[in-house]
């Protein structure tokens, strides 16, 4: 198998004039002109932090966020998670895992233009367990890798298609379809070629790269209304079990991962054991207990490095949020 440059054809689509992502529909002028400047920030923002020195983009975006992050309606949200999570630590602590996430969050945005110059060839990532992943490659075996928003998450598809490991990486389309355009060339600088937009088409890609052989990779840690209910952090949290369903369909195994953030701009990739699900007979069983071990794997990562994970987004249903006022 060839290595990491081998040329996977790229499936992106140039955005249309007047269309809106994921839909036939005509959009207003005016919504067109104001995808475009914000095709045009997002230029003048990549084009700036290329400029820089890798440690010194990472700093800089770093100390922005922690200046600007707790002005934002995402700072009560990342409040209240930590809540959830960790009652039992003081206001000293909380005060100071805010901080650390929003300095965490800030290098990851400002990282994400140059992550073709943070794999584990440029020696910025130590790869833990890498064998596991040479494994994989030499043997085309298919395996649905999967990991959460932990230090900078765009370490882990790096990491892998930096092994020679074919696999589908599943993303969220942005809003703009200019900037969506944008993103995934800048994904394809530092090695991923392939992508499956979630929904209906992602779901089919993936489906045929299990059928072929290849590797898919997926974050299981967000919320997702219609999920699994199942523990995290001692609440439920509806988790999406596309993962697990896909592991049972196919026979493969659950391949976990994580970044760990070491200093600044430098990381530690790590490929855990792989978690082998067993057909019971039973499917919806079979299916949360999937869900549970990532759950579980995922909160074991997070509480050994709590100031790294994602904290602003609503994990867990309203209700809770209510009580961690």
């Amino acid at each position: 198998m060839q290595g990491p440059h081998r040329r996977w054809p790229l499936r992106t689509a140039r955005p249309r004039a007047y269309l809106g992502p994921m839909s036939d529909k005509r959009v207003s002028v005016g919504q067109d002109i104001a995808w475009r400047l914000e095709a045009l920030g997002f230029d003048i923002f990549t084009f700036l932090f290329r400029l820089l020195p890798v440690d010194v983009a990472s700093w800089m975006g770093g100390a922005v966020c922690k200046l600007l992050g707790p002005l934002t309606p995402s700072h009560d949200v990342a409040r209240r998670n930590l809540k959830l999570a960790f009652p039992e630590k003081d206001a000293a602590w909380h005060a100071a895992m805010l901080r650390a996430q929003w300095d965490n969050v800030g290098r990851t945005f400002a990282e994400f233009p140059m992550m073709d110059r943070i794999l584990p060839s440029t020696g910025r990532v130590e790869l833990v367990n890498g064998e596991r992943l040479a494994q994989i490659a030499a043997h085309m075996e298919p395996c649905v890798f999967v990991s959460g928003h932990l230090s900078n998450w765009e370490v882990m598809p790096a990491a892998i298609v930096d092994s020679g490991v074919v696999c589908q990486m599943t993303y969220r389309a942005a809003n703009n379809p200019y900037v969506d355009d944008r993103i995934k060339k800048s994904r394809f600088r530092y090695g991923v070629r392939l992508f499956a937009p979630k929904g209906g088409d992602g779901a089919r890609e993936l489906l045929d790269a299990l059928g072929k052989g290849e590797s898919v990779a997926l974050m299981n840690d967000q919320k997702f209304n219609n999920g699994v209910e199942a523990p995290f952090f001692g609440h439920t949290a509806h988790t999406a079990p596309g993962p697990s369903r896909l592991a049972l369909r196919f026979g493969a195994v659950l391949q976990p991962m994580s970044v760990q953030r070491t200093k600044g701009a430098r990381f530690r990739a790590v490929v855990h054991d792989p978690i082998r699900l067993v057909k019971t007979g039973d499917r919806a069983a079979d299916i949360e207990t999937g869900v549970r071990a990532i759950n579980a794997f995922m909160e074991e990562r997070i509480r050994e490095r709590p100031e790294e994970w994602f904290w602003v987004h609503r994990r867990w249903p309203k209700a809770n949020y209510k009580d961690a006022g």
